[in-house]
């Protein structure tokens, strides 16, 4: 049986994963030492940024952007959050 997910469930699974993933990757790093290459690992990844973009409405100025950064361990995160929440709904 198919079961259809909604696109809001997916996009929170994916941040979900993203930020406890995100967490546990920086605190790892923060732990080892400078220079290790398995902190690399743990730290090192993609960023996505859309923006910035500036609206000048000559009384108010908006300026609006949003970046997130990918690593190893955030892509572990998604998969935990993805089986956690599949086992739990």
């Amino acid at each position: 049986m198919v079961v259809k997910r909604r696109i809001g469930f997916v996009a929170m699974v994916f941040f979900l994963g993203v930020i406890l993933g995100g967490v546990v990757g920086e605190t790892i790093g923060y732990l080892l030492p400078e220079g290790n290459p398995i902190r690399e690992l743990f730290v090192s990844g993609k960023e996505l940024q859309i923006g910035p973009v500036y609206c000048n409405l000559i009384v108010l100025t908006l300026t609006l952007g949003f970046s997130i950064k990918v690593n190893l361990v955030s892509v572990l995160g998604i998969i935990l959050v993805a089986f956690l929440l599949k086992w739990y709904c």
